[in-house]
């Protein structure tokens, strides 16, 4: 992927929320409001949740499945979009909690059974 547009970075920047997008086993979209991070450098979308929501429960049915970020700011949009892991790995999810912090200025729930969506980006879209 190429390196993103400074003012797509600079809106990833922002301590904004977006939409992730994942596919149920019955192929209708999830779609849920999340805090999320961006690292450029790995080209990763990072999500915290828990191991029990739907969106975690989607993922897992399908290894290897597509999901996508979509953060509206005013007229300008940014949509992360690839294949999308989820990782108990403690290393992993100190990685997203640390990016979080960094982000929001707050540190995350901590609630028992986090685990971290990875969302390794292979196209963007938007207009920034």
């Amino acid at each position: 992927m190429k390196p993103l547009k400074p003012s797509a970075e600079a809106l990833l920047a922002l301590p904004s929320v977006g939409t992730l997008s994942t596919v149920r086993p019955d192929g209708s979209p999830h779609v849920v409001t999340v805090r999320f991070t961006w690292d450029a450098d790995a080209e990763l979308a990072r999500v915290l949740t828990i191991d029990t929501t739907r969106k975690a429960h989607n993922l897992l049915a399908a290894p290897g499945s597509r999901a996508a970020i979509c953060q509206p700011e005013g007229a300008r949009w940014i949509t992360l979009e690839g294949t999308a892991t989820l990782s108990a790995d403690p290393h992993r999810v100190h990685e997203g909690v640390r990016r979080y912090l960094a982000r929001y200025g707050s540190p995350p729930p901590a609630p028992p059974g986090r685990v971290v969506v990875e969302i390794a980006v292979d196209r963007v879209l938007g207009i920034h």
